[in-house]
């Protein structure tokens, strides 16, 4: 009896690990179709798209609202994801990856000067961030690459941290949901500027 309930316990984690596959085969199709997807991170859920499509970004901003001077957070699975975007040789860099990844730190880096204009924000900066939220680091690491990650959520408007309130809020304009809980953080992940130290955020 124990052996069937041992065999039994393993063949539903075995479903569980297929159907979160399933979701995120399907979420990574979206992305690279140009779609908009919706996850968990580590303080709410976030909207994300694959940085280096101009129009799938502009839509994350016109699903917003968001005023197009602002600028998106990256995240990513892995630090070399983001080696397309940000100046990474800096040792001011190296250091603070060293020190706060992967975890709920985002940090303000000097961007590399191939970077989309898109992502970049008047200060010749990104805000990067390698997660180790397990549904977020499982989604990036899917798609192999760094994600676009913004709060789900109207401008000016509270973010939503779950995926029923989030597709209650944007239905159909949000191309996947991925299910998931957020984090344990009650705000918004902590942002450091490398170049003074400064905590922007939190």
């Amino acid at each position: 009896m124990r052996f069937r309930r041992r065999c039994a316990d393993g063949e539903r984690a075995r479903r569980g690990e297929g159907m979160r596959g399933w979701r995120y085969r399907r979420a990574v199709m979206v992305l690279r179709e140009g779609g908009v997807v919706a996850y968990p991170t580590e303080a709410v859920y976030g909207i994300g798209c694959d940085p280096l499509d101009r129009a799938g970004v502009a839509r994350v901003f016109a699903i917003k609202h968001r005023p197009p001077h602002k600028r998106c957070i990256l995240i990513a699975a892995d630090p070399r994801h983001l080696e397309p975007f940000v100046a990474a040789a800096a040792p001011e860099f190296r250091e603070h990856a060293a020190r706060y990844w992967p975890g709920p730190v985002t940090l303000v880096a000097p961007a590399r000067d191939e970077a989309p204009a898109w992502l970049v924000a008047a200060t010749g900066t990104v805000a990067v961030r390698v997660t180790d939220h397990p549904v977020a680091h499982d989604l990036c690491a899917s798609f192999g690459g760094a994600l676009v990650s913004t709060s789900a959520n109207r401008s000016a408007c509270p973010p939503v941290r779950d995926a029923l309130r989030a597709r209650a809020v944007f239905g159909d304009e949000i191309d996947w949901y991925v299910p998931g809980r957020v984090g344990g953080l009650t705000a918004p992940t902590r942002i450091i500027d490398i170049r003074d130290g400064r905590t922007v955020r939190g």
